[in-house]
């Protein structure tokens, strides 16, 4: 027996409800670390700024010393090729310094420096350009006294206004870096808090992939294997129920004949005293026994068989018979070595009397007896070979069931199982506190996530695709060849030259889509073929599905016998060719050792049946 409960497609909602988590997950996943990345390029571009500042400014100290140094040195040097020197230099550092000095203020591009917007250094710089100002005058100075009269030597009140100014210049200058350096490390603290912020939202949403991804689709994958339990103790019940009836039927024909006098060869009667003499017994029954009118005053037991056991068992039945009818299927053996069989039914007379006489009513079934012995014995060797095959195919479809849930089963453990341990290991171990073991963690979870989420996928595709309920079996088989091809590496080719995507019931499409599922398997695990192609075609309400391979091919005399069990092979084709008569399809199987294997699976349906959707 059947049970479409078991046959009709798993429930998709909750993979749909998980497929939508997931994509939220890994957006928001995606999205924290595209901010994360924002973040520190933008800290990485005002680190450089920074850096760049703090680098100017401390300069910026060391250039006033070198223009006090240069104007001191030129007042002591006499030499004039040594003095024109010292004026070059004082001229390119003062050029230098006064270039800083705006660009600090105001930004310069070619520096690579922003124009800071800091109120506190504004304000310092307001205090420091006077000194600032007092410094490049006395320097100006200098140098154009040198161009209009050709001497280098500065006056005294130019070396004391340089001098004076250079203390005040450098002791505010110090402030300014290290307001600069404050500044910069106020920008890393934002970035580190703005960066454990993320860690944490990253941390949350993995814990609630958990909660509401992998703890659901854990509970939906035990769901199914107890379906499967169940199906597989409807089987067992099923099979009960069968030997039961067939148990009652056999109790019904036997009461049938127990209840069926063969009224139509009454002809065949004899009726005899209370000790067995015969009184009366007809001509065809006395012919029938081979007997004479000479054999009348014998016992109707001897009469009626030759055989001295047949003899003492009829002398009991006919004495211990006294009040009700009996009724009695016998063999006798005629004096002419003949075994007849007889329909006899003892009917006792003047039963009201203690010395009542009987009649005998009988029927030749000789013929039928023989008839139903030979019937009986096929019917029996029938039913025997049937019930073994039901065995068989119950023991093979458990078998089949069992290695599924085995395979699940291990998939999950393997895998799944230990990637969530490892991402649960990987998560307690994380110390902030140490920052770069923390960031190596962190890519190693990412990793670990993304590993975590094909398995799943994996495994939830491997159960039901979630496009066969939705979108049907011609998308539904374009994925799998897709993926399979990824996964193994073989050149699997799907063509579809339907022109529109068009839907059939549900149950038709999930079985096609098994049958299809398998023998690409076989391809690739049996036939080792490298080039798989899985042609699709719709004409005159027939759905033709072709699966053709360069493999090794085997000898297809095969296919007409049942496997025993899995280890003599062949399960596969056995449970395909039992999935397309479920949906009353037809599948054909051609291979030539060598030379590779066709598998043609033809589907009719009414036109009624049919869902047409643009592709």
């Amino acid at each position: 027996m059947k049970d479409d409960k078991y046959l009709a497609p798993l429930d998709t909602s909750t993979f749909l409800r998980i497929r939508k988590w997931y994509l939220f997950a890994l957006a928001t996943i995606a999205l924290s670390i595209i901010v994360a990345q924002i973040l520190i390029q933008h800290h990485l571009n005002s680190q450089l700024n920074d850096s760049k500042v703090i680098n100017v400014a401390g300069r910026q100290r060391a250039y006033s010393q070198k223009l006090t140094k240069e104007v001191l040195l030129l007042k002591e040097l006499s030499n004039t090729e040594q003095q024109n020197q010292i004026i070059t230099e004082l001229r390119e550092t003062l050029s230098i310094w006064k270039d800083s000095h705006q660009a600090l203020q105001f930004g310069d591009v070619s520096m690579g420096i922003s124009k800071g917007e800091n109120e506190e250094i504004k304000v310092l710089f307001q205090n420091i350009n006077p000194h600032y100002n007092a410094m490049v005058g006395a320097v100006e100075d200098i140098l154009t006294d040198f161009e209009a009269t050709g001497t280098s030597i500065p006056n005294q009140l130019q070396v004391n206004i340089l001098l004076e100014n250079e203390r005040n210049f450098l002791n505010m200058m110090d402030i300014i870096v290290n307001k600069y350096d404050e500044l910069s490390k106020t920008h890393l603290q934002d970035l580190k808090f703005k960066e454990y912020l993320l860690l944490a939202i990253s941390l949350l949403i993995l814990l609630l992939e958990i909660v509401f991804i992998f703890k659901p689709l854990s509970v939906q994958i035990r769901n199914t294997i107890k379906n499967l339990i169940v199906a597989q103790k409807k089987s067992e019940e099923s099979t009960k129920e069968i030997k039961k009836l067939f148990q009652e039927k056999e109790k019904s024909l036997q009461e049938l004949q127990e209840l069926n006098f063969v009224i139509d060869n009454a002809a065949l009667f004899a009726s005899a005293k209370q000790d067995g003499n015969v009184v009366f017994i007809s001509k065809k029954f006395n012919e029938l026994l081979g007997r004479t009118d000479q054999d009348i005053n014998r016992p109707l037991y001897e009469m009626l068989t030759t055989d001295e056991g047949q003899q003492q068992y009829l002398m009991e039945v006919l004495k211990s018979n006294r009040k009700n009818i009996r009724t009695e299927e016998i063999n006798i053996k005629t004096p002419k070595g003949e075994s007849l069989w007889l329909d006899m039914s003892i009917i006792p007379m003047h039963q009201s009397s203690a010395q009542q006489s009987i009649l005998i009513l009988c029927s030749d079934i000789t013929e039928r007896k023989q008839t139903q012995l030979k019937v009986a014995q096929l019917t029996k060797e029938n039913y025997e070979k049937t019930m073994r095959q039901k065995q068989l195919q119950a023991s093979q479809i458990v078998e089949g069931q069992e290695e599924e849930r085995k395979r699940i089963a291990k998939d999950i453990h393997d895998g799944i199982g230990q990637m969530l341990t490892a991402l649960k290991f990987n998560i307690e171990s994380i110390n902030l506190t140490n920052k770069e073991k923390t960031a190596e963690k962190i890519e190693y979870i990412k990793s670990l996530a993304s590993d975590l989420i094909k398995g799943v996928r994996t495994a939830t595709f491997n159960l039901t695709p979630p496009e066969l309920s939705d979108h049907g079996i011609f998308p539904a088989l374009h994925k799998m060849t897709h993926e399979l091809s990824k996964l193994t590496g073989k050149n699997i080719l799907f063509e579809n030259k339907t022109e529109e995507n068009i839907r059939f019931n549900s149950l038709a499409e999930t079985n096609i889509y098994r049958v299809v599922q398998e023998a690409v398997n076989n391809a690739i695990k049996y036939a080792d073929a490298n080039y798989i192609l899985v042609t699709l075609n719709f004409n005159d309400n027939i759905l033709s599905v072709v699966i053709d391979d360069d493999g090794k091919g085997f000898d297809d005399s095969i296919l007409g016998k049942v496997p025993k069990n899995n280890s003599e092979g062949g399960m596969g084709l056995f449970f395909m060719k039992e999935r397309m008569n479920y949906i009353n399809g037809r599948l054909f199987i051609n291979s030539i050792p060598g030379k590779g294997t066709r598998v043609t699976i033809n589907y009719k349906t009414d036109r009624k049946e049919l869902i047409s959707k643009d592709t």
